[in-house]
Order: structure tokens, then C-alpha cells, then sequence
């Protein structure tokens, strides 16, 4: 059985003036997340956002579509 994967807490930030947020390098190491990196976000009504890497995205589109 695959064992599940965990959740980990990085830390609060801060929004600024322009609605910028800075991702803790913790966070950036985890997930390689590199200067220039496109990220996608996604977002519930009273819940939350969630943040993934365009190319995962892509990656997964892609396992999806070959699968129909």
C-alpha cells in the first residue's frame, strides 16, 4: 500500500501592497520552485488557495488526456 503523502506547514506570509506574497525557501526547496517558475492557482469560496507548478500542471493534463 502506498503511504499517504504528508502536509507540511511553511509558515504565514504576509500579502503586500500589490498583492504580492514571498513563498518561504523551505516551501521553494521542497518543490524546486525557481525564479521565473509559472505557478497556477486555484481557489474556494471560504476555503482557501492552492498553489501548483504550471509544468505539473501540464504533466497532469497530459496523463489525463491519454487515459480518454
Amino acid at each position: 500500500m502506498k503511504k499517504a503523502e504528508s502536509e507540511d506547514f511553511y509558515g504565514s506570509v504576509v500579502v503586500g501592497q500589490r498583492g504580492q506574497i514571498v513563498i518561504p525557501i523551505e516551501a521553494r526547496n521542497s518543490f524546486q520552485i525557481k525564479p521565473g517558475d509559472k505557478l497556477v492557482v486555484f481557489g474556494k469560496h471560504h476555503g482557501g488557495l492552492m498553489l501548483i507548478k504550471a509544468d505539473a500542471m501540464r504533466e497532469f493534463a497530459k496523463k489525463i488526456l491519454e487515459k480518454i
